[in-house]
């Protein structure tokens, strides 16, 4: 287990959206199902109270707390995607599940949890010495919904 395992809170659907999760990248698991001892105020005892799952090594809890939460991009989760086919799969997958497209590479899925989804190298685009092409790729980065590498990768050459 890491040292520091992120928190998600959910009404009901902790352990519908950890088996989601899992299944949108490697080395992910469903480590835990914990089932409520008593009744509580936001369910019956019985009911699946908490879920410990993996994405790609690191450890997450799923909460069902009974009464919505509210999320916001302040605190966000950023899968890195290996190549375009990743990241039009991930994408796509939250999309279809429910999912709502923001922009810059943003998605929230249908709990309202927000994701960057993100191609590897296009850090290290708008981090290149190459100042014109930093800025031609982050300018053309503003103008996408779903980051697209190709195209991210011509602005930065200035095609």
């Amino acid at each position: 287990m890491s040292k520091i395992s992120p928190c998600i809170w959910f009404e009901t659907e902790a352990e519908q959206a950890a088996n989601f999760y899992c299944s949108l990248v490697p080395n992910s698991s469903v480590d835990r199902v914990q089932r409520a001892p008593i009744d509580y105020p936001g369910g019956k005892a019985g009911n699946v109270l908490v879920v410990g799952f993996t994405l790609a090594g690191q450890t997450y809890i799923g909460l069902n707390g009974g009464s919505p939460a509210a999320f916001s991009n302040a605190v966000s989760f950023t899968i890195h995607c290996e190549d375009q086919a990743e990241v039009d799969r991930v994408w796509d997958a939250i999309l279809s599940n429910g999912g709502k497209e923001n922009a810059c590479g943003w998605i929230n899925d249908r709990w309202g949890v927000p994701w960057q989804v993100v191609p590897n190298g296009f850090t290290e685009l708008l981090a290149s010495e190459n100042g014109e092409g930093a800025k031609r790729a982050m300018a053309a980065m503003m103008d996408m919904v779903k980051l697209d590498m190709a195209a991210l990768k011509k602005a930065f050459d200035g095609k």
